[in-house]
């Protein structure tokens, strides 16, 4: 069924929708109250489309559905799919792979840890946090204030009661009670961690009151140390009190959204209230923003509470995101009571708005600053090789590929990765040619630049600004081929011949008019001799692996022969071709082994 008849067939019911390219992969997703309206809305010929639909509706050839209960549900489905599957045209949160949480296990004896992994099996996650310099902060200050144990061991009563963990060096310097050999009971450490989740929240007051009281009750029993212990804990809780801004008189708790953009990147900032004070300021960088900015504001809002167990009263935002009752739904049903999303007008509310408005702006500014001294730190060989090809951009990361053979056998490939002019060892590749027999360094070519990036389309990796391949216009022509068939022919492809150090690009017959000493083609030559330095490399460990395999077994042939044979003939075929007094002669090898080296050699 065709795309024109899908689109007549799709159902009027929520759910979520999937748009697919020419190569079946999923380029958008989204979710609507109302399939066929939302998804036919797309193909409307006299509807305004942004810039960034058209070039989507452009790709599309394929869409598929997915029919849920309810508008919540296709909230929750799409915010889902969306951060694990991070199509091309959906919006991208920068820093959503690497969100750190606070992870409170679910034990009889709990550890609290940071984490950058959820996993569904009861634990409580604080979180997201973005300022991990922040984070590492309050969770110095928890562990100064709660003496919750450090090791990672599974603890439960009966590994207490066989005391199957020994007391460790945080129990000697009071940074720990010794919950492990049952120095205070379960009850005692489980209060403690219920202490622990109010301080996340941002209830400091009560765990300030209980050091407090643990404090004078210690002195008055005379118990000095612990007495001291008490006080650092109780200092600690107190300069952690300092830190955080007070900024009302309302001690209800919430968060609080802002964004500033520029064209279609931004930082969203928030700002986390918790009785009356900023207990936090998370950001979020964007990139392939929409121009509705309320959509923006409904897939980060849903995205960024995804994982979390904890969420504020009410968030109040500077734009009310698009699907804003479901939105609300989801978040109450997750709270377990009501939360709210408002955009307040005017008084204080409004006010903390600008407020988180002014730190998503300065953020932004930074972020620009960055990218355009990112941009200004370009090598000058890179500046000119853009300029000697013609590139639209500089062409930064350059990765070539070379292919490798001997008379036509072990025939392997080889790729490169140079970022601003400098070799990136760890992102080399070799590659062992598996569709081609003999001497065919076309086909060869070909088959590796598609496997290479077929692979990279598949785990979304980073394309190269430039492509180098190691050959005249018909190894170009067969590299450029396969980039055709990959719908990846935009990236810009050139090939640098050996023998009169010629570049060819793509349509053109004639080699460009590049000077010899321009540091761009001195740039080319380097990485080109790189991909062979590397291909020959690996073509002659493979063929000395190969070789020592066969010859290996022969009585009387032990590693030295084995190794003295291999560096004395290139090939099999050259030894089979030999006598063995040829071979006995160059190698030392007693002419009656040689005879069995031969043979083997002919096999």
């Amino acid at each position: 069924m065709n795309l024109k008849e899908k689109l007549k067939h799709i159902p009027t019911k929520p759910g979520v929708y999937q748009f697919k390219n020419m190569d079946g992969d999923i380029i958008y997703i989204g979710k609507a109250k109302n399939l066929r309206n939302r998804v036919r809305s797309y193909f409307q010929k006299n509807k305004y489309q942004t810039p960034k639909n058209q070039s989507m509706i452009k790709r599309i050839k394929d869409v598929e559905w997915i029919i849920v209960r309810s508008n919540v549900e296709a909230l929750l489905t799409e915010a889902n799919m969306v951060k694990e599957i991070q199509p091309k045209y959906n919006i991208d949160l920068k820093d959503d792979k690497s969100f750190p949480f606070i992870r409170i296990t679910h034990e009889p004896y709990p550890q609290v840890l940071l984490t950058r992994k959820i996993e569904k099996d009861g634990s409580k996650y604080f979180g997201p946090y973005t300022d991990v310099k922040s984070l590492r902060y309050s969770l110095k200050a928890l562990h100064k204030i709660f003496p919750v144990r450090s090791c990672s061991y599974f603890m439960d009563d009966e590994s207490v009661a066989t005391k199957k963990v020994k007391l460790c060096l945080d129990y000697h310097i009071n940074k720990c009670e010794g919950p492990c050999e049952g120095l205070i009971n379960r009850d005692h450490y489980n209060a403690m961690i219920d202490r622990v989740i109010k301080f996340l929240q941002g209830q400091t007051k009560e765990t300030e009151e209980y050091v407090r009281m643990q404090m004078d009750i210690a002195a008055a029993d005379l118990r000095y140390e612990d007495a001291a212990m008490y006080r650092d804990q109780y200092n600690a809780v107190r300069r952690f009190k300092e830190r955080q801004r007070k900024v009302t008189v309302d001690f209800n708790d919430r968060d609080i959204f802002a964004l500033a953009r520029k064209d279609d990147i931004g930082v969203m900032t928030i700002l986390r209230v918790r009785n009356g004070r900023i207990f936090g300021r998370e950001k979020v960088s964007l990139q392939n923003l929409d121009e509705n900015e309320s959509t923006v504001f409904s897939s980060v809002i849903s995205r960024f509470y995804m994982d979390t167990d904890f969420l504020p009263k009410e968030i109040t935002v500077s734009i009310l995101p698009e699907g804003q009752d479901e939105l609300e739904e989801w978040l109450s049903e997750k709270k377990g009571s009501k939360v709210a999303i408002r955009q307040p007008i005017r008084g204080e509310k409004a006010k903390e708005v600008r407020m988180s408005f002014q730190n998503a702006k300065l953020l932004l500014g930074e972020w620009l600053i960055n990218r355009k001294k990112r941009l200004e730190l370009v090598p000058k060989m890179v500046n000119q090789l853009q300029e000697d090809l013609q590139l639209k951009a500089p062409p930064r990361r350059i990765e070539a590929f070379d292919i490798s053979h001997l008379g036509g056998t072990n025939t392997v490939a080889s790729m490169v990765c140079f970022v601003d002019g400098k070799a990136r060892k760890s992102e080399y590749r070799k590659f062992k040619i598996k569709t081609v027999v003999g001497i065919d360094d076309f086909a060869a070519i070909r088959e590796v630049v598609h496997r290479r990036y077929l692979r990279v389309k598949k785990d979304k990796g980073s394309f190269p600004d430039l492509i180098l391949i190691d050959g005249g216009k018909g190894q170009l022509s067969m590299a450029l081929s396969a980039m055709r068939e990959l719908g990846l022919d935009y990236i810009p492809i050139v090939g640098l011949a050996k023998r009169l150090e010629e570049v060819f690009v793509p349509g053109i017959s004639d080699p460009q008019t590049i000077h010899k000493q321009s540091p761009g083609l001195i740039l080319l030559r380097r990485i080109r001799d790189e991909a062979h330095r590397f291909a020959i490399t690996f073509q002659r460990s493979k063929r000395k692996g190969a070789l020592s395999s066969v010859f290996d077994d022969i009585a009387g042939m032990g590693p030295k022969r084995v190794q003295k044979l291999l560096q004395s003939f290139e090939s099999t075929e050259m030894i089979a071709n030999s006598d063995q007094t040829e071979i006995s002669i160059r190698t030392g090898i007693p002419e009656k082994i040689a005879v069995e080296i031969i043979k083997k050699a002919k096999e």
